[in-house]
């Protein structure tokens, strides 16, 4: 690749960056206070012994009387455990702010935008490629936004090394030797020249190498190479519900092959081959380059050597001065590589922004919906039809019918037929493409997003429960009414395991952060969903496929009931199972995106249709043979 194409020009770099900082800003300002903080004194220090360190080694060489001796030592002694003392403080603060906020903070960051983004977008595959890309480079060595924290901080540490250096060392350059020495010629502007030139040489060389070989590095496909590490490592093998087919069919063999095959790391992998070529002669010639700071370090023992042979100041300052310089040295250096990084680094920001500039194109609207207290609401669907993104297939096409609040409306037809479509701009996760959905005559996207999102309570066939307490899932909170959560959970149908829970609603489920927490059924887990939908009272309940892991008997006691669950609320209800629908006021076959047949069950089952066809192959497995 061409590398001039693949480098982000310096002054882009940089933007990318300053955005980083803004963000990270934004969500913990607080970190960066004390990063700034803890940098400072790490950095600075070290420079409090060095100080009076000089002075005392002065005093003692320039034959200075007892009690200036021993107060420089008192000093040099305070100061130490003073700025020991400081140090740990800070040190302390900072790492706990560090554990508290930072990964926090990051998360922070995308699941704000997540969760504010439009659900067209974060159901588009595109979206969540994008999502798990930025969450993979972190992975692979907490490039992106992650990394400008990082860095921050050490660019911060080498800011004020440098300070400080300048502090300490530019009296070495402002103190003449005496004229009539014959070091006087260290007087000359050539020798600072010089010395500059040394310094410069020194802290250009090791930056330059270092961003050549880390420029190699953003080559090489890192999401990639943890997809494979993660899932042929860790995950195939040490997921429980993957465990069984392992096991079973010796896949342990298969997956050793594929990671040796695939994993970018490998000795066949891009990682490996940039490490054998370019990328290792990069980094070996930056390990050499340190050859040089040593030669500049030697050159400074000597220039300040003979200015001391020389008279310009005393044997105490000659430590001052090459530590000075050396810190001088390491912080202009080190800030440079630091600097470079963040270039590399912003290659790994583009899908951070990506992400983030991801437009809310679903108009909000404006008006609030009616809070009846007779619920008397009527959907309309006018002639919609919708596709998905990305896509020429239509899911839905021309479909229109009309539904009032207290009515049961299932939904039936094959895998692939547009019901759960339906079900999505139902609840205006997404916006027709072509015709209009009217509630009681008005266009829904002229509401408020949220009030008419609060007309539904919805289980979806991908509902997810926390591992959290039973009664905060039901309630959708942490505070909550436990007797209504505890009425809503019987039912459903599990009043029975309710009671043989230990803590009741306190009960966690699942083991993810609780030992005694409850594993728990996917029939369980359905009745818990329901709950759910039950607690939030709203007037709208729609249902997808909210039976199928139950058991007959289970399924049946939830029909018996349904009535008396849903009361006067309008279910609007996707099942497989035709059988259950026949306590529904009125049924919607869907076939190929289209509703080719509505009526009543008994009607429907007479009329030669889909609907009769659907019947008829599953009420064959309950007829008796003759």
């Amino acid at each position: 690749m061409n590398e001039k194409q693949d480098r982000l020009p310096f002054g882009q770099a940089m933007a990318y960056t300053r955005r980083a900082f803004s963000i990270w800003w934004e969500v913990a300002p607080e970190i960066f206070v004390s990063a700034t903080v803890r940098q400072a004194v790490d950095a600075l220090s070290p420079y409090v012994p060095l100080y009076f360190t000089a002075r005392l080694v002065n005093a003692i060489a320039g034959g200075g009387d007892g009690g200036t001796v021993w107060r420089t030592l008192w000093l040099l002694l305070l100061s130490t455990a003073a700025a020991g003392v400081v140090r740990a403080g800070v040190t302390c603060w900072d790492n706990g702010l560090q554990d508290s906020r930072q990964w926090p903070a990051w998360n922070r960051v995308f699941f704000n935008k997540l969760l504010s983004m439009d659900f067209c977008d974060v159901d588009d595959p595109k979206i969540q490629a994008l999502f798990t890309q930025i969450q993979e480079i972190n992975t692979w060595g907490n490039w992106g936004l992650m990394r400008v924290y990082t860095r921050y901080c050490w660019l911060v540490e080498e800011v004020f090394r440098i300070l400080g250096a300048l502090a300490l060392s530019v009296t070495l350059f402002t103190m003449p030797v005496p004229a009539d020495s014959p070091l006087a010629w260290l007087n000359h502007p050539g020798c600072l020249a010089a010395m500059l030139a040394l310094l410069v040489l020194t802290v250009l060389v090791s930056p330059l190498l270092y961003g050549r070989a880390q420029a190699y590095y953003a080559k090489v496909d890192g999401t990639q190479a943890n997809r494979f590490f993660e899932f042929f490592g860790w995950a195939a093998i040490g997921e429980p519900h993957r465990g069984t087919d392992i096991r079973t069919y010796g896949q342990d063999i298969y997956f050793q092959s594929k990671h040796e095959e695939e994993e970018p790391t490998m000795p066949y992998g891009i990682r490996s081959q940039y490490a054998r070529d370019c990328w290792g002669a990069a980094g070996a010639l930056f390990a050499a380059s340190k050859a040089v700071d040593r030669t500049f370090a030697g050159v400074i023992y000597l220039f300040v050597g003979l200015k001391a042979l020389g008279g310009a100041f005393g044997v105490g300052s000659v430590t001052q001065y090459v530590g000075a310089l050396a810190g001088l040295a390491k912080g202009v250096s080190n800030l440079l590589v630091y600097i470079g990084a963040l270039r590399v680094n912003a290659e790994y920001l583009k899908p951070v922004y990506q992400f983030l500039d991801t437009p809310n194109n679903m108009y909000q609207g404006s008006l609030t919906t009616e809070k009846r207290s007779d619920r008397n609401y009527e959907i309309e669907f006018k002639d919609v039809s919708f596709q998905y993104p990305g896509t020429d297939a239509w899911a839905l096409r021309h479909v229109s019918m009309k539904f009032n609040v207290g009515e049961r409306l299932a939904v039936v037809g094959e895998n692939g037929s547009g019901k759960t479509t339906f079900i999505k701009l139902l609840c205006r996760l997404y916006d027709p493409t072509e015709g209009k959905i009217l509630l009681n005559g008005i266009d829904i996207r002229k509401y408020r997003y949220d009030n008419y999102l609060a007309l539904f309570s919805v289980v979806f066939q991908d509902f997810k429960l926390l591992a959290q307490p039973l009664g905060a899932n039901v309630a959708a909170a942490e505070e909550y009414d436990r007797e209504r959560a505890e009425q809503c959970l019987v039912k459903a149908g599990f009043g029975a395991r309710l009671g043989s829970l230990p803590k009741g609603l306190d009960t966690c489920l699942y083991r993810e952060f609780e030992d005694d927490g409850v594993e728990i059924s996917g029939g369980e887990a359905q009745k818990i969903a329901l709950a759910r939908v039950l607690y939030q009272d709203a007037p709208f309940i729609v249902l997808d496929e909210p039976t199928a892991a139950l058991d007959p008997e289970a399924e049946a006691e939830i029909y018996t009931k349904f009535n008396d669950i849903v009361e006067d609320k309008t279910a609007i209800y996707i099942s497989h199972r035709l059988s259950s629908c026949r306590f529904c006021d009125e049924i919607a076959v869907f076939d190929q995106g289209r509703v080719v047949q509505q009526g009543t069950h008994d009607g429907l089952v007479e009329i030669e249709g889909k609907y009769q066809a659907l019947w008829e192959a599953q009420a064959q497995y309950y007829k008796k043979e003759d």
